[in-house]
């Protein structure tokens, strides 16, 4: 262990495994006293108790939460947790979430619900509560978890929205709080987790590449992930002191490959200087100016 992050305190949602459980198990290892959490005790392969354990058996600080982030006031309580066992937050990972996946002919209300309320409401309601706290200490850095689906996914519409809301939410609170010395960022991982590793998300994958909907490349890095130890590495570098200019900006992390994405902006315009532009003038200009290069994602098949 080290002391780059000592006496910081940090809250990793969705940390009883998988990703969240390998940056709960970093932080820690930098010396930040850490609050792990995850839905309920006992799930199958692994829980916030459980990683708490690791981080102490070590010699860290921790302590576990149960409780889903998708509930405001559960969320409000996780934050308070953290200030009266540790004293402070400096530290929030948004990494919990549950996905529903389905066409979206075929999606239900509740699995709907389910995935954006998980993912983005909780993200949401974690950010507000620990943004109070660290306004007050002028410090702070937040981390949301945001995934390559938001720039267009496949049988995932709930997953997809959630994720892109998760990029216009980080983007938002950075230039809310940067003036407050705190930092808000996004990263999508790619990583081995019981969610991506899953057969159902496997065949899913296959589907899409065999529609040529995902490159070779990205098929192979996606049935094979590597383990989510290699996200750490990024994670607690952004928590730190030397990151503090680094804000609302998104990250892609795939193994030893971390990349920016960049910022949205204006590529192309038109513009009529006076009067409306008629149908007739768009069916001969759009094509020709706006989408020149252009190439529908998802072309009719009939």
């Amino acid at each position: 262990m080290s002391n780059r992050l000592k006496d910081r305190v940090a809250i990793v949602t969705g940390s009883g495994q998988g990703i969240g459980r390998a940056i709960a198990m970093a932080l820690a290892r930098e010396g930040a006293k850490v609050v792990t959490n995850n839905r309920r005790p006992g799930t199958s392969g692994g829980d916030a108790g459980d990683t708490a354990r690791q981080i102490t058996d070590m010699g860290g600080q921790a302590m576990p939460f149960f409780g889903s982030v998708s509930d405001f006031e559960v969320a409000g309580k996780l934050v308070q947790a953290a200030v009266d066992k540790f004293g402070r937050l400096d530290i929030l990972v948004n990494n919990a979430g549950a996905d529903r996946p389905h066409m979206v002919w075929n999606m239900t209300e509740e699995e709907w619900d389910t995935c954006v309320d998980s993912f983005l409401k909780g993200t949401f309601n974690c950010t507000r509560f620990a943004c109070g706290v660290m306004r007050e200490q002028k410090w702070g850095r937040i981390m949301n978890t945001t995934s390559t689906a938001w720039l267009g996914t496949v049988g995932h519409c709930n997953y997809g929205a959630a994720k892109a809301g998760i990029v216009g939410l980080t983007r938002a609170v950075a230039r809310e709080m940067g003036r407050y010395g705190v930092t808000c960022n996004a990263y999508a991982p790619t990583a081995a987790t019981r969610f991506t590793v899953s057969e159902e998300i496997v065949a899913g994958f296959k589907k899409r590449y065999e529609a040529g909907l995902v490159t070779k490349e990205r098929y192979e890095e996606l049935t094979n992930p590597p383990n989510p130890e290699t996200v750490t590495p990024f994670i607690v570098y952004l928590c730190t002191d030397e990151a503090a200019d680094i804000n609302g900006q998104v990250f892609d992390v795939t193994g030893g490959n971390v990349a920016i994405y960049s910022e949205p902006v204006k590529k192309k315009d038109i513009n009529k200087e006076e009067g409306l532009w008629t149908v007739e003038e768009l069916i001969g200009l759009v094509p020709k100016v706006l989408l020149e290069g252009y190439s529908n994602p998802s072309p009719s098949q009939q």
